[in-house]
């Protein structure tokens, strides 16, 4: 058996839904389930933040799911923990094909929504940021600078895209800290780094995103209005 999320689902056909997973070891699945009806019906569980375990059947890209069970509770996330949770499910989507060789990715964004029950954390966020940038390939590299000097945490640098961080002048703006781009590296972000991390996080996802807006900011951002 696998085990892995639903990253989102919309129905398919009378009895079905079509969803995106994230399945433990492989990656982003897309696969058909059949939901059915009455105390079998697979409706309660097949949603966002669910762990479940299951098989799927299929040589196409569409894969089939069958003996789908709930893995355990539901993780409970409500206000801005589930808008930040919706955050990554739909970077996961937007980032990965389907099948999309992410193997690593199921215990960082498990262990991201777990820590999301006790409030939002910008620091998993970012590191979760981190983990899928690293993942794709597109993360430059945080030990060493674009003349392949060790980033050192006394210096400041400006990210260069297909470069990566290029040694600058101290109070230049639109710069990070080496401190922070080591904390980044070691998983040790503080709360003064916070700030540029987030920066340094949107400018490297926009390279990957393009210029679509998130849907999940849009709605954070509109909930937030209401208030």
């Amino acid at each position: 058996m696998l085990r892995g999320y639903v990253l989102h689902h919309r129905p398919y056909k009378e009895t079905s839904a079509l969803v995106n997973l994230l399945v433990d070891g492989v990656g982003r699945v897309d696969a058909i389930v059949r939901l059915g009806s009455g105390k079998r019906s697979l409706k309660s569980i097949i949603r966002p933040f669910q762990p479940l375990i299951f098989q799927y059947l299929g040589k196409g890209e569409l894969k089939t799911l069958t003996q789908v069970e709930a893995a355990a509770p539901a993780i409970p996330l409500a206000s801005k923990e589930m808008f930040a949770g919706l955050y990554l499910n739909e970077l996961l989507i937007r980032c990965l094909t389907n099948q999309h060789q992410a193997e690593s990715l199921f215990f960082p964004y498990h262990q991201t929504l777990v820590s999301l029950t006790q409030g939002v954390c910008e620091r998993q966020l970012r590191q979760f940021e981190c983990a899928l940038l690293l993942e794709l390939g597109t993360m430059p590299s945080l030990e060493f600078d674009s003349y392949g000097a060790s980033i050192d945490g006394d210096m400041d640098y400006r990210f260069i895209s297909q470069q990566g961080f290029l040694p600058v002048a101290k109070m230049m703006r639109n710069t990070y800290s080496g401190e922070m781009l080591i904390a980044l590296r070691e998983q040790q972000l503080e709360s003064q780094h916070l700030p540029q991390a987030k920066y340094l996080m949107r400018q490297l996802l926009q390279e990957v995103l393009g210029n679509k807006p998130l849907q999940s900011r849009l709605l954070f951002a509109a909930a937030c209005e209401k208030r």
